[in-house]
C-alpha cells in the first residue's frame, strides 16, 4: 500500500464533485439508505451492550411566568 497524500486528495475532490452533481431525488435515496444502514448498526450495538447506562433526559419545564 502506497501513502500518496496529493492523489488521496485528488480522489476525494473527485468523488464530492460527482455527489454534488447528482440530482435531488438521488441524494436523498442515499441519505435514506444511509439512515437505515445506521439504525442496523445501532440495534445491534444496543441488542450486544445491555450492560450500558441509559438515562432519560430530564423533561423540560418552561418557568412560570
Amino acid at each position: 500500500m502506497s501513502f500518496e497524500l496529493h492523489a488521496i486528495l485528488e480522489s476525494k475532490r473527485a468523488l464530492r464533485r460527482q455527489l454534488a452533481a447528482r440530482p435531488v431525488a438521488e441524494k436523498l435515496r442515499l441519505l435514506d439508505a444511509m439512515r437505515e444502514r445506521e439504525i442496523a448498526i445501532r440495534g445491534r450495538r444496543i441488542q450486544s451492550d445491555s450492560s450500558v447506562l441509559r438515562e432519560e433526559p430530564a423533561p423540560f419545564r418552561p418557568k412560570p411566568l
